[in-house]
């Protein structure tokens, strides 16, 4: 398949996890692991915070996301707390036409993150784990 696309620019950017009690992920991932919070966005319309950890500058290592709903009390079944895969393209939006021309299943059209602004998308991997395609940071 990377024959038949140009793959340049590409790079896993980040893994997507949910998590119930977020300080209680910071203490684990930050204080315990030694990652860094990159960056943390709450999205009051979404009912939601994101947070992006790692161990370098996010434009250069692979992170985690770490998602907050504000309302969910109970504990996440595991196959439900399973987020995504976010693989980086220079543009989301040829990305899925070429994608698209292989068969890979776009589950979500390239567009504007709901909430925000960043341009992203959906797709399938083979046994059905979505994989978010997005553009750069812009710092």
């Amino acid at each position: 398949m990377s024959k038949e696309i140009n793959l340049e620019g590409y790079r896993l950017a980040h893994t997507m996890i949910r998590v119930k009690n977020l300080e209680a992920s910071f203490d684990f991932y930050c204080k315990t692991l030694g990652m860094k919070i990159l960056r943390k966005t709450d999205y009051p319309e979404g009912k939601f915070t994101n947070a992006f950890i790692g161990y370098g500058p996010e434009t250069e290592s692979p992170c985690l996301e770490l998602t907050c709903n504000w309302e969910q009390k109970d504990e996440y079944d595991k196959g439900n707390g399973w987020g995504h895969v976010c693989i980086e393209t220079p543009d989301v939006y040829k990305a899925c036409d070429d994608l698209t021309k292989l068969g890979i299943n776009i589950t979500r059209k390239p567009g504007p993150m709901k909430h925000g602004t960043r341009i992203i998308a959906f797709c399938e991997d083979p046994d059905g784990y979505k994989v978010e395609l997005n553009e750069p940071v812009k710092v």
